[in-house]
């Protein structure tokens, strides 16, 4: 993430951006400057009923002509820069406007019965049989607005209900099952009702071993009486028959026999067996499952040392056993890459380096072993009584991760009925800066999980050690910030000390595409918070525990997030998002670790400020040197609305408002009013508001998001509490670059 400071070179691109947008704006309100003689511009589309039990939402979907597409479903920009071109199209500004526009949409009559035709199928398919649909058209000069009115009626309703199933096998298999036939007298009667009892029974027994079986075997008589909307219905499985001229018998149900694992690359298996059996969802001895087959192609994507696989099934034409083989090409085991990149620290330039050796199979059962060694080095400027100016950060970080649970006394039907990863991580990094030398040691043992097919995912850090090392500190900046009777700041200080930092955290994440809500809780220093009560552990000149003359954090925190998306349409969507934090310290600590304390502002949270420039509660920073340890605390709270739209090509655009703070629990000195209290963190809870744009290559996403203050926590006049109404641009504008969406 990066912040701009030269804000005036952002206002005059903004101003310049205004001024385009507000011709393109007029222009589109002439979008028929295109449309020719005796044709109109569609307008608009609208799909009503007067029917208050009928949702014309639901059948929308199936108009197939609209009118323009329209920036946050108000503005027609698309067709307005199309209108500014040219009739020239050899020239490259008239094609440039014509890519990156739309042109008019002009009235289809075909389209139209097509949509009235699709919409009557619609309504049918939901057991409306007696459903109608009016088309109007209204036409204005050369535009035209499209009305489709739905008249449902009355729905149909199963009266009874009765299953004809011919093969006593499956007819006992759905019998013991009450979940699979669902029609039931009183059901509505709906095409899409029917299709989904058909596809329900074919799952259910393609994963009992019907191999064959496919949903043509399943067919539904319907029995009307005259001016009734009762319906009496029948299903009807008929019994196998292979072709048309052989005689009908039972449904072949059939068991899986054997299971070969073979590879094109050599005659040798590359990978440990028992990795390729554990990833197989099925076993011999068991019926065929569908199911288990597309769990199987899900685990063997997930090993990274396999580049493929595929899955084949050979039935004995004298029995009901299938013998399956599994073919898999390999990865190329081990890879090296290097990568450079430039730096830029509040203007200070340099250069860093990354060098990554990866291997995909390191002990042949898909374990991934990763090694990655960075330098970087920064010359800073503009510091004064500090001997070296330079800055040199060295690091080295490894991680082995394996694709499933390693723990002991776990069943094999556990490990087979999750997805799951262990990854154990080692890192250090030395840096060395003019103010100070730190060392930061750490390790951690990890475990993910998720079943098959299900929209929650967990995780759960078993082991988390950390140990930060602060070797040498400069004498100036100790004197300055650390030992000064003025400058002295607990936080601060707290943050410049040996420290160790042992946490193990839950949390889980719940997902199905329209909303997404995910929870932590993590707890640090418990365990050497009793060990060290038991065994005398030192203590320091903070009165805190030590061990190998180290404190140890001691603290818990929790974590909440919910996002909602609604889609409007193809191009337009509205994100609602809220999350919530609190981390208490406790026991061996009076303050949180700097790493686990909350901040808000940025790219991510309230645009309206830079990063850690808002809060805590009314606090309002005045020494920009330390502010930004000043400008954390112990709570925090998210509260965001995003309308998203397609604007042209790979762009999207997005109008945000974002509200929220962090606070603190205990009442710090040195954040005086940032400590949270019930009846006036809602006066505290600052709000922005502004304009995004987002460039859209699927594989990442490049975010501009522009913010402006909107109501100011930090000021008690209403002129700079309430920004909205009297907006300072170079106090009240911050501009945001980031990679991927806020939330």
């Amino acid at each position: 993430m990066i912040e701009l400071n030269n804000r005036s070179d952002c206002l005059r691109y903004i101003y310049m951006a205004a001024a385009v947008l507000a011709v393109v704006v007029m222009m589109s309100c002439s979008g028929t400057k295109y449309v020719p003689d005796g044709s109109y511009l569609l307008k608009t589309v609208k799909v009503k009923t007067d029917d208050k039990e009928f949702d014309a939402a639901k059948v929308s979907q199936y108009v197939h002509q609209r009118g323009n597409s329209r920036w946050f479903s108000l503005f027609k920009i698309p067709l307005g820069i199309y209108s500014l071109s040219g009739s020239d199209t050899t020239k490259w500004i008239n094609r440039t406007l014509r890519n990156i526009g739309e042109s008019p949409v002009l009235y289809d009559s075909l389209q139209a019965q097509l949509t009235s035709d699709d919409l009557l199928t619609a309504m049918q398919n939901m057991g409306y049989m007696n459903a109608r649909v009016k088309h109007l058209v209204r036409a204005k000069g050369k535009k035209a607005t499209a009305e489709y009115q739905l008249l449902p009626g009355e729905p149909y309703v199963i009266r009874s209900m009765t299953y004809d199933i011919k093969d006593d096998t499956i007819a006992h298999l759905l019998g013991q099952d009450t979940t699979i036939l669902r029609l039931r007298s009183g059901s509505p009667f709906t095409i899409n009702g029917l299709e989904q009892e058909r596809g329900r029974i074919t799952s259910y027994l393609l994963d009992r071993g019907y191999y064959r079986f496919h949903k043509e075997f399943i067919r539904f008589e319907a029995d009307t009486m005259r001016d009734s909307r009762l319906v009496d219905l029948t299903m009807h499985l008929n019994r196998y028959r292979e072709k048309n001229d052989t005689p009908e018998t039972d449904h072949p149900r059939y068991v899986v026999r054997s299971i070969h694992y073979t590879s094109p690359d050599s005659a040798t298996i590359h990978i440990k067996r028992n990795v390729l059996e554990n990833a197989t969802a099925f076993e011999p001895g068991s019926w065929y499952s569908s199911a288990a087959v597309q769990r199987t192609y899900h685990n063997f994507s997930r090993l990274q040392a396999l580049k493929y696989s595929g899955i084949r099934f050979a039935e004995d034409e004298d029995s009901s056993y299938v013998d399956c083989t599994i073919q898999y090409g390999m990865n190329k085991p081990s890879t090296i890459s290097f990568q450079p990149e430039g730096t830029n620290t509040a203007g200070d330039l340099g250069a860093a380096a990354s060098l990554t050796y990866e291997n995909r199979n390191i002990f042949h059962g898909s374990e991934a072993l990763s090694v990655r060694v960075r330098g970087a080095f920064e010359a800073i400027t503009g510091l004064e009584g500090y001997q070296n100016e330079n800055y040199m950060e060295y690091g080295v970080e490894s991680k082995l991760t394996f694709p499933r649970f390693v723990v002991p006394f776990l069943s094999h039907v556990a490990r087979r009925n999750f997805n799951a990863t262990s990854e154990l991580s080692f890192s250090y990094n030395l840096q060395n800066r003019p103010e100070f030398h730190r060392r930061v040691l750490s390790a951690g043992w990890r475990y993910r999980w998720q079943k098959p097919r299900s929209n929650i995912a967990y995780k759960w850090d078993a082991l988390d050690l950390n140990f930060i090392h602060m070797p040498w500190i400069s004498p100036t900046f100790k004197h300055d910030y650390l030992d000064s009777v003025s400058n002295r700041n607990a936080i601060l200080r707290y943050n410049y000390e040996d420290l160790m930092i042992m946490r193990s955290g839950f949390g889980l994440t719940y997902n199905n595409g329209s909303y997404m809500v995910r929870a932590n809780v993590e707890t640090a220093g418990n365990l050497l918070a009793a060990v060290g009560a038991m065994a005398g552990f030192k203590k320091n000149d903070h009165d805190q525990r030590t061990l190998f003359n180290i404190a140890f954090a001691q603290y818990v925190k929790g974590d909440f997030d919910y996002t909602r998306v609604m889609n409007i349409d193809e191009h337009n969507s509205i994100v609602f998002h809220a999350g919530v934090g609190i981390a208490y310290p406790y026991g061996n600590s009076t303050v949180l670790p700097f790493e686990k304390r909350y901040f808000s502002g940025g790219a991510n949270s309230v645009r309206g400020w830079s990063v850690r420039g808002l809060g805590p509660g009314k606090f309002k920073g005045h020494d920009g040197a330390i502010d930004f340890i000043n400008q954390t605390g112990d709570m925090k709270l998210d509260l965001n609305f995003e309308y998203r739209t397609h604007l042209f090509w790979k762009f999207n655009g997005a109008f945000f408002i974002d509200g929220g703070n962090i606070w603190t629990l205990r009442d710090y000195r040195d954040q005086p009013g940032g400590q949270f209290k019930v009846d006036e963190f809602y006066k505290q809870i600052a709000v922005a508001y502004g304009l995004g744009v987002r460039l859209n290559f699927d594989y990442f996403i490049l975010r501009f998001d522009m913010g402006m203050k909107a109501i100011d926590p930090a000021y008690d006049t209403s002129r700079e509490h309430y920004p909205v109404t009297h907006p300072n641009l170079s106090r009240d504008f911050s501009f945001h670059f980031a990679v991927g969406m806020p939330f």
